[in-house]
């Protein structure tokens, strides 16, 4: 890759961050706190927020084994999303490219940015290669997008094709992995030490269960978190969530039933699903989620909103034609969706 300091924008690179009181206490244990200008009163919610989330970044970084100086912490995934454009690439002159269909987020992101971005199809088996991706960019393309197990098609992207891009493209690439709990195959987190210009994406509001608190983690070289803590607003992250997210990251093996029962529930539902009269094919998943071609997507979506039951019709999606995205649910909840469809021809 490039030096960082040549991907990095320029005013970034020159940045003078916002120094939190915070940030500039450390040491032993006090008591007395008369630096933030906070009231005395209505105590712990009085006092701001550890800006750098350090005890809770301690306890995923023993979970996840990567070390704590590699683990940016932010308000969803969507905060370390929208700091990728922030940090690297210049509005109106930079540009990005990623898959398509995708997560909707990269373009939105892009777009507040006033940044060009750059859509590569995916083939038909909803995978892409290194060269196709490599063929979108230019000397200004500063980040690639990849979202694996991708959103809305489910699957993972070819791991080799991957590896090929890290090692080819000379600017950043980002790997949302915010389904990765339900592959089978191993978090890119792992070889942050082989590629300098990864950036691996997670969250805690899939496996974890945690959607409500508003949790993500990016996974980085020391150097690009410390971009990262730059530009994020002081406490981007506050008190209630990293409360909360240490309470949940003492229920790993609560994490774990989740994830197998999930698992089991989504071999149910597919292959349910394959047997439906109005369903035409079910694509392959690594997710929590998968994708169905219906006969009448729209028609069908509708049919559901009526029974008060709700799913995401990806119909108008490029690839997606006539296809509605399912999250698998509980059994219960399953079941009534079954239920449901087995009735539609019988309306």
């Amino acid at each position: 890759m490039k030096e960082l300091s040549e991907l990095i924008r320029p005013n970034i690179l020159k940045l003078s961050p916002y120094s939190s009181a915070r940030n500039e206490y450390s040491g032993g244990e006090a008591e007395v706190f008369l630096d933030a200008n906070e009231n005395p009163y209505n105590q712990p919610f009085n006092r701001y927020p550890d800006p750098l989330q350090r005890q809770l970044k301690a306890a995923i970084a023993q979970l996840k084994g990567v070390a704590s100086e590699c683990i940016f912490l932010g308000n969803g995934s969507d905060e370390a999303i929208d700091l990728v454009y922030r940090c690297f690439a210049r509005p109106g002159i930079d540009n990005v490219v990623a898959i398509a269909p995708t997560y909707g987020m990269y373009k939105v992101c892009a777009d507040i940015n006033d940044v060009e971005y750059r859509p590569v199809m995916l083939d038909d088996h909803y995978q892409t290669s290194a060269n196709r991706l490599l063929a979108a960019c230019d000397d200004r393309t500063k980040v690639i997008w990849l979202c694996s197990p991708n959103n809305p098609t489910g699957n993972s992207i070819d791991r080799g094709e991957i590896a090929a891009l890290l090692q080819r493209f000379e600017g950043i690439v980002v790997v949302d992995e915010a389904y990765e709990d339900f592959a089978q195959q191993p978090s890119l987190r792992r070889e942050l030490h082989n590629y300098p210009n990864l950036i691996v994406l997670n969250t805690f509001s899939k496996a974890w269960g945690c959607a409500a608190i508003r949790l993500g983690m990016a996974y980085a070289r020391k150097e690009i978190i410390d971009v990262f803590n730059k530009v994020k607003y002081p406490y981007n992250v506050n008190m209630l969530t990293q409360q909360h997210a240490l309470e949940a990251l003492g229920n790993v093996y609560d994490v774990e039933k989740w994830v197998r029962l999930l698992l089991q529930e989504r071999s149910v539902v597919m292959k349910s699903f394959a047997d439906l009269p109005c369903c035409e094919k079910v694509f392959p998943s690594d997710a929590n989620f998968f994708l169905a071609r219906m006969t009448d997507a729209q028609a069908i979506y509708d049919y559901l909103v009526g029974k008060g039951i709700i799913v995401r019709n990806r119909t108008n999606v490029e690839l997606c034609g006539n296809c509605l995205r399912i999250t698998i649910g509980t059994k219960g909840e399953n079941t009534a969706l079954l239920s449901a469809l087995r009735n539609y021809g019988e309306r």
